[in-house]
């Protein structure tokens, strides 16, 4: 299994900065992939920004140029740089990992970190 404990959000201005920071523990060697979802509110949980294991990133449209997530093996944690922030990126942040062992493919979660982004 793995866990996963979020960090880093808070309120902030538009075109202001914000990093969240994802740490994980457990079975980190099975993790393929980690990445940040958001949700806003009365909308769909969205892809924000994912990492695989060998370095490929894939970003939404709405935060490419904006947004860089990176992984630091040795901390076991993965971050999201968020930059030149805006009302839109206003949301619950997850973190979320799956991972891939010999019973199957698992999805894990963290608990969500509150960006809010003023106009």
């Amino acid at each position: 299994q793995v866990q996963l404990v979020e960090s880093g959000g808070g309120l902030v201005q538009a075109g202001g900065s914000l990093r969240l920071s994802c740490a994980a523990s457990g079975s980190i060697f099975s993790i393929t992939t980690m990445g940040w979802y958001r949700q806003a509110p009365g909308k769909q949980r969205e892809l924000v920004a994912g990492l695989t294991s060998n370095g490929s990133t894939n970003y939404a449209d709405s935060v490419k140029g904006r947004f860089a997530i990176v992984r630091d093996n040795a901390k076991n944690t993965v971050c999201l740089q968020m930059n030149s922030l805006k009302p839109a990126d206003t949301g619950v942040y997850y973190c979320n990992a799956v991972e891939e062992s010999a019973t199957g493919e698992f999805d894990y979660w963290g608990q969500g970190t509150q960006v809010t982004v003023s106009s």
